[in-house]
């Protein structure tokens, strides 16, 4: 939000790395790079991939400014030839990812880049920050609308927000993610997603009176009145004045599509009691809104407690992730090119072994059962393997290899789609509503139990056969 040209925004050694890539003649080498993360947050069964729309963005507009030459020339540290060299700087790879929206899970690679050693080097940071700020709110807010049953979820989050991109960008990944709106004004404009709001205390406290604040708004605002009735005391005088004020001025009119706003005290008792007193009066058709620091584990609570609720306003807890605030997603080289063409796995290797990473240019396929049309394992293979579904396929675990399973009647679907080729976008950006309704789609498609907020089951992501050998082969290498 601060500079158009995002290239600068990197950790300081990709470019120490990329001008000694640059002295030793590795820039013209190409590499291959996985973005993947180790775990769900919050202990879920899944997470969304979010934010690649973005990342094409910031791709597209990659340069080095004269006064970004200058600034490195400064530090005098480069290469004068390697800042010659950046002067043309352009992205000329390729890139491949699995498209926004997809549920995804540990170890597997939600990104892909094939590029000379620089480019590849220096777009980590920017790549890694998206991705995982994104990932991360596009997951809480599908835990949160999952946990609503159906009732709307908004996005009330900015003011509470970690910075204008944390408040901007998250309420887009929220609503990748199944919120139906957001009071973000400025995400509606930049990305389409519907913003929305009510009325604030300090509204009621204007006026003389309550009942004058709310007639106000009511005739200001007829088809998109929603009275906050806590300002002063809820039950005796807040929903009796909103009741007053829609009998007088909507019902009137023949408007039905209206609403009032719990935001503090016992919500659950509050919305029963204010649901009886709306009814009481014939105006069934009133809409209850809470808000009040909610998540996905007080919203299940209120539900569990038969509060009578129909939209849920969720701000702090979901913009910021609150109770796994980090996604942990991470870049690592996976394979280099050699001269020749063929492509030279790599591996990193750990004492912790959750850090032992999964080596070579990899392609993501997923199994679909045919009869139940659920999400069965996904498989990682090398990147010239190819699966066929009329044939039965045998995935397994490397953790325990004795541990097989033949798919007979299945559907496989490679995940990742070319992105990028030799710099050139191949890939049409599909609308933030399409995203959506993609998400809640392919979420559907993962079993219950997959989907449970507390020990979920395991979704399995398995080497094919020759992937694991290769990667037993580098790890017997190492121990040398």
């Amino acid at each position: 939000m601060l500079k158009q040209n995002l290239t600068m925004l990197c950790d300081f050694y990709e470019l120490t790395m990329s001008n000694g890539y640059f002295r030793n003649g590795f820039y013209t080498r190409n590499t291959y790079f996985d973005v993947f993360f180790r775990s769900v947050p919050d202990g879920g069964g899944f997470a969304i991939a979010a934010g690649l729309e973005q990342v094409v963005n910031y791709i597209e507009q990659l340069h080095f400014d004269e006064e970004d030459i200058a600034y490195l020339r400064s530090k005098n540290l480069f290469d004068e030839k390697f800042l010659d060299y950046l002067r043309g700087f352009r992205f000329t790879g390729d890139i491949y990812a699995v498209p926004e929206g997809t549920p995804v899970f540990p170890n597997e690679p939600i990104l892909t880049v094939r590029a000379p050693a620089i480019e590849a080097q220096l777009i980590e940071t920017f790549l890694l920050l998206t991705i995982n700020h994104q990932s991360l709110i596009a997951t809480k807010a599908k835990r949160i609308v999952r946990a609503a049953q159906g009732r709307v979820v908004l996005e009330f989050g900015s003011r509470r927000a970690q910075g204008i991109e944390g408040a901007v960008i998250g309420a887009r990944a929220a609503y990748i993610g199944g919120c139906a709106g957001t009071a973000c004004t400025l995400t509606d404009e930049l990305y389409g997603v519907p913003a929305g709001g009510t009325m604030a205390h300090s509204w009621v406290q204007m006026f003389d009176s309550e009942y004058e604040a709310f007639k106000t708004y009511c005739e200001l605002y007829p088809h998109s009145s929603t009275l906050l009735v806590d300002t002063y005391n809820t039950l005796k005088s807040g929903v009796p004045n909103a009741i007053r004020v829609f009998k007088e001025v909507l019902v009137p009119q023949g408007i039905t599509n209206f609403a009032i706003r719990l935001d503090s005290g016992d919500i659950a008792y509050l919305s029963r009691q204010a649901r009886k007193m709306l009814d009481d009066a014939g105006l069934s058709c009133c809409k209850i809104t809470a808000s009040n620091a909610l998540d996905e584990h007080l919203i299940r609570d209120l539900i569990m407690q038969g509060a009578c609720i129909d939209t849920f306003g969720v701000g702090e807890r979901l913009i910021t992730a609150h109770s796994a605030p980090v996604f942990g997603g991470v870049y690592k080289l996976v394979a280099v090119e050699a001269p020749d063409g063929s492509v030279i796995p790599k591996i990193k290797v750990s004492e912790n072994t959750a850090k032992i990473t999964n080596p070579h240019f990899k392609k993501v396929y997923r199994f679909f059962d045919n009869e139940s049309g659920k999400a069965l394992a996904d498989e990682l293979c090398i990147y010239d393997e190819t699966i066929d579904a009329s044939a039965p396929h045998t995935i397994f675990d490397p953790n325990a290899t004795w541990k097989t399973k033949t798919l007979t009647n299945y559907t496989v679907k490679e995940l990742q789609v070319p992105v990028f080729r030799n710099g050139k976008r191949v890939y049409e950006l599909p609308s933030i509503h399409d995203i959506q309704a993609y998400c809640t789609e392919q979420v559907s498609l993962l079993w219950e139990e997959v989907q449970r907020f507390e020990n979920p089951h395991t979704y399995y992501v398995d080497l094919s056969r020759r992937l694991w050998e290769t990667k037993r082969l580098l790890l017997q290498d190492c121990r040398g």
